[in-house]
């Protein structure tokens, strides 16, 4: 079955757009936890699951307590080093748990140049780890000189992974059935679930019913503009935001 759009909706780009926004928002304050601050130590976020191994002792080959996921608050109570070299911190994760976990799993704000590490670890192909460690740092390390570096990767990360969104959601639309008569098309689009752990990192998305694509709204690439104007990174912040107004303003 063809899909049908609203005809009064279609006349208007603006107001899909606005109300892709408002979705969006909406679903992303429901969505959000907060994050529980385990007691004691100095808190410290797990970067690096593949190797955030909390263990009985600090050793490689130590019994496994539990695997950490990204984005986890950690109390590092203590360290201690290996004869490997290995350097391993005495963590707590709640009042019953603790164990030990390897030093690079994690980054802190008050440890120097954890923010130079962690910018290193926003790479890869994966969009949606660049996005997630690229967000990590943003609210870790608020005032690093590398912030507009890390805004700038985080946004061409968003719009990388909203080029994924869309062919994901137009394959989904064009297979399935959409009823003539039930909620507008781009309600669909802006409820596809995929959006949803993009979400939950941040990312607000725009959509174009002209050509059904989504495209990342430029949160960041606006702060760059604004905080950091004479930087390299608000020059191409400023050609990706022309190329979202010239999106936005399409009929």
């Amino acid at each position: 079955m063809q899909l049908k759009t609203n005809d009064s909706l279609t006349r208007s780009p603006l107001i899909i757009l606005c109300a892709g926004i408002v979705v969006l928002a909406i679903g992303a304050r429901l969505q959000a936890q907060p994050k529980r601050v385990p007691p004691g130590g100095r808190i410290a976020v797990v970067v690096d699951a593949r190797l955030a191994a909390l263990r009985a002792a600090p050793n490689p080959s130590a019994n496994l307590l539990r695997r950490l996921g990204r984005g986890r608050l950690v109390s590092i109570r203590g360290s201690q080093r290996t004869a490997d070299g290995l350097l391993y911190h005495r963590v707590a994760i709640n009042r019953r748990t603790s164990g030990w976990l390897q030093n690079e799993a994690v980054v802190a704000s008050w440890h120097a140049n954890d923010d130079e590490r962690l910018l290193h670890l926003i790479a890869g192909p994966d969009e949606f780890e660049r996005v997630a460690r690229a967000k990590i740092f943003l609210d870790t390390f608020p005032r690093s000189t590398l912030r507009p570096t890390v805004l700038l990767l985080y946004s061409q990360a968003a719009e990388e992974a909203a080029e994924q969104l869309t062919r994901s959601a137009q394959r989904q639309f064009t297979r399935n059935e959409v009823p003539e008569n039930g909620a507008p098309l781009f309600s669909y689009f802006l409820n596809f679930n995929g959006l949803d752990r993009y979400n939950r990192q941040g990312v607000k998305l725009l959509f174009d019913e002209a050509t059904k694509t989504f495209h990342y709204d430029g949160a960041a690439l606006r702060e760059i503009v604004r905080r950091y104007p004479q930087t390299r990174e608000a020059d191409e912040a400023r050609k990706m935001l022309a190329k979202l107004d010239a999106i936005k303003t399409k009929q």
